[in-house]
């Protein structure tokens, strides 16, 4: 502990000498949302002293002695001069025009509700609201569906939970984040997307590469994080209705109160419901469980723009029920009997978060930040005769602080992260119990030439009571060599504690027996996991048939220095042991963002995974992983000034051969067929309070023949349902309708 206080000591100079810049953010205002504007630039009247936008919409500008007079330009925007106070933090909302006149040429855009920066370092993909109205995302796990970075798998043929994948690699490599608190980890690991509705979304950032080292060491493949509306920004009333004919019904209803100019409250209500058993393939077991789920959350913001502070309190309550198995399955009369085989999954979650934030007023380049979370997850289950309960409590704190070094374009930020887990899990009769506690320093430098280079370098050290003492690099660079273009590189470490049972419950869809060959690590007797991440991007903006287009290629490797195998390989026996020879997977996708005409923009990428580890009988492909990937997406949207038009969206999904495990139907060397998926929807906004959608999912009815296996024997030791490589209930067709007192 004294060593890691001692690091820590040494990487925070806290105390710094510099000229006073000036710090603010810009906003704009579209379809009644409030959004951040990148790449804006900013620069003081009559000298050469300027900058740009962040991602978020930040900016910080060194002081100009002779003048007060700030100039904000962007492409599309009314360029505005602001007065600028000293030591005040600046807001700002720029005004569209609608049509910008140059030498005779009209000019207009609409702002994608999926971009990348050309000026960040990290390779990032800014996902807002409006992207997330394209697909019926009723919750985090499906809001992916119109997104090429990330992959949307089912996870197996009784749950229909869907899981993601980004680099080739499944979540639990991927550091998952609520406002950057992480969030889907542990316990939560297989179904915890679905405990975040889609309607609570403000905006989702994707990053690709080991993340930054303020948000912890777990980062391998990625981040994903998302921004939950703000009290403050939403709407006084929203409601959202859903129905498919899956026999799913969802609700979703949110009321937010400005109580003061300073104070704000937002009450999310959410609820959903699957009552409709359905079995289209005949084959006597659900195709989609039977849910019900209600989940409240309370938010409290309170913002003092003029002294600097801002600060979120929330609380969530989550009841999810989920039931499947047998049509005819009766709880109350088969559970724990063998007339029928049938499951229930009941979880009962508690989280509660404080984020506290604080701009200094005669520093406005620096500020702290503190951050508290806490969450009780309460899972009780049981598959056939098999049970399965997990109980989780975590805590997690981290303590930031941000400044310069000497002027802006040299930035750090410093802090200190504390998490404590405490695990409780039985599983087939045995009870596994851990404590995982962990303190952690970072340092993170950022150099911003606000032309050419971004570079951010961040380490941090972490003492871990199971992992040991380690410390974890993080680097990311980005250069422009030309116009429009922005090449990007990245490399770090990042490791992480394998929960092998919360992270592959789809094992206990099957009577496969568990194999834990336990080694000398301290959890489950299996050391942790560590990889390496590192690769690059290719960002190009280009013109075509006289429209603006963007090219997108990256290409990534992690490689695993140790992991936990989860060997499926051999038929009836699934396997967890320590890596003994290489593990990796490549990543290569090639992308480009094209608008041919007014209201249209397209969206296509090609993706290739070589995601290949060392089982016992030799390295191979991971099953149920696809090599080829295909990703299209066209969008129409003719809404005009009045909020009144259409909405269209259309795309096509593409998924390659993917080779099973060994099983008694398949044998070994068997490999899935590929197929093709379409999805659609329609909106007709009447006003920007009220619109009504239609839509549909799998429209050419792709399905999975027989995807559970030993049916006729569900308590033998060939029953499995957890191969599933294609959809098992086919075509999916749904409606709803949204309205927004925002604007009366």
């Amino acid at each position: 502990m004294k060593n890691i206080l001692y690091c820590f000591l040494l990487i925070s100079p806290f105390i710094l000498m510099a000229q006073t810049p000036e710090e603010g953010r810009i906003l704009i205002q579209e379809n009644n949302e409030t959004y951040p504007l990148a790449g804006v630039n900013i620069f003081w009247l009559n000298t050469t002293i300027g900058t740009v936008s962040d991602q978020e919409g930040k900016f910080v500008i060194p002081s100009a002695a002779s003048t007060d007079q700030l100039i904000v330009k962007y492409l599309g925007f009314k360029t505005d001069t602001l007065t600028v106070t000293p030591g005040k933090i600046i807001f700002h909302f720029m005004k569209e025009n609608a049509v910008e006149s140059l030498e005779e040429v009209e000019l207009t855009q609409r702002r994608k509700a999926a971009q990348k920066s050309y000026i960040a370092a990290q390779n990032v993909m800014q996902v807002n609201s409006a992207e997330l109205l394209k697909a019926a995302c009723c919750n985090l796990s499906e809001s992916f569906e119109t997104n090429p970075s990330i992959d949307v798998n089912f996870s197996d043929a009784l749950t229909g939970t869907k899981q993601i994948r980004m680099l080739g690699l499944s979540s639990p490599y991927l550091l998952i984040t609520e406002e950057n608190i992480p969030s889907v980890r542990g316990a939560s690991q297989i179904y915890g997307l679905t405990y975040t509705p889609g309607t609570w979304i403000e905006s989702i950032q994707i990053t690709k590469g080991a993340g930054s080292v303020t948000n912890g060491f777990e980062s391998i493949a990625g981040q994903i994080n998302t921004e939950l509306q703000k009290p403050f920004l939403d709407a006084p009333l929203f409601v959202n209705l859903f129905s498919s004919i899956n026999g799913r019904q969802e609700a979703n209803a949110h009321w937010n109160n400005k109580l003061s100019d300073k104070w704000s409250t937002g009450l999310y209500i959410h609820g959903n419901q699957r009552s409709l058993a359905t079995d289209r393939n005949k084959d006597d077991f659900l195709d989609l469980p039977l849910t019900k789920q209600v989940n409240l959350l309370n938010r409290w913001q309170y913002t003092d723009v003029e002294k600097g502070w801002v600060s979120f309190l929330s609380l969530r309550y989550l009841d999810d029920q989920k039931q499947t198995g047998a049509e005819n399955f009766n709880p109350d009369t088969d559970r724990g009997l063998t007339n029928r085989w049938g499951s229930e999954i009941d979880t009962q979650r508690f989280d509660a978060s404080l984020k506290l934030g604080y701009v200094f007023p005669l520093l406005t380049y620096q500020s702290f930040g503190f951050q508290a979370a806490y969450n009780s997850h309460d899972q009780k289950a049981y598959y056939g005769l098999r049970q399965y309960d997990i109980n989780h409590k975590s805590f997690f704190s981290n303590l930031l602080f941000n400044s310069i070094l000497g002027n802006t374009k040299n930035k750090f930020k410093t802090g200190l992260n504390l998490a404590w887990d405490r695990y409780d899990e039985w599983v087939d009769g045995t009870n596994y119990q851990r404590t995982d506690q962990v303190l952690g320093a970072f340092f993170e430098y950022t150099y911003d030439s606000l032309d050419r280079w971004n570079i951010v370098a961040g380490l941090r050290v972490d003492s871990h009571n199971n992992l040991g003492t380690f410390i974890t690099p993080r680097l990311h660079a980005r250069y422009t060599p030309w116009e429009r273009a922005a090449l990007r590189f990245s490399m770090g470490q990042g490791r992480k504690a394998a929960n092998v049972f919360a992270e592959n419950q789809t094992l206990f869809a099957t009577n496969r027996a568990i194999n834990l060959r336990q080694n000398s690590g301290n959890i489950y007797g299996l050391r942790p996991e560590k990889a390496w991440n590192y690769g690059g991007s290719i960002q190009q903006g280009i013109t075509l048939f006289g429209q603006q287009a963007e090219l997108n290629i990256d290409y990534y490797v992690t490689t695993f220095q140790d992991q936990v195998v989860v060997d499926w390989e051999t038929a009836r026996y699934i396997r967890f042991y320590n890596l003994e020879g290489e593990s990796y997977a490549k990543s290569f996708q090639l992308g480009m963002d094209y608008a041919p005409i007014k209201n249209v923009s397209m969206r296509f990428a090609y993706k290739n995974h070589q995601v290949k580890t060392t089982y016992l009988d030799g390295l191979k492909q991971k099953p149920l992983q696809p090599e080829h990937r295909f990703f299209a997406n066209a969008d129409y949207n003719n809404v005009n000034e009045t909020g009144k038009g259409w909405r269209a969206d259309l795309t096509y999904h593409f998924v390659g051969e993917q080779r099973l495990a060994a099983n008694p139907r398949d044998g070994q060397g068997f490999s899935a067929p590929a197929y093709g998926l379409w999805n659609a929807q329609l909106t007709r906004v009447f006003s920007p309070q009220f619109e009504i959608y239609l839509g549909g999912e799998n429209l050419s009815n792709q399905r999975q023949a027989n995807p559970v296996i030993g049916i006729d024997q569900p308590f033998g030791r060939n029953f499995d349902a957890s191969l599933v490589y294609a959809p098992v209930f086919g075509r999916m067709i749904y409606a709803g309708l949204r309205f927004n007192l925002k604007n009366l």
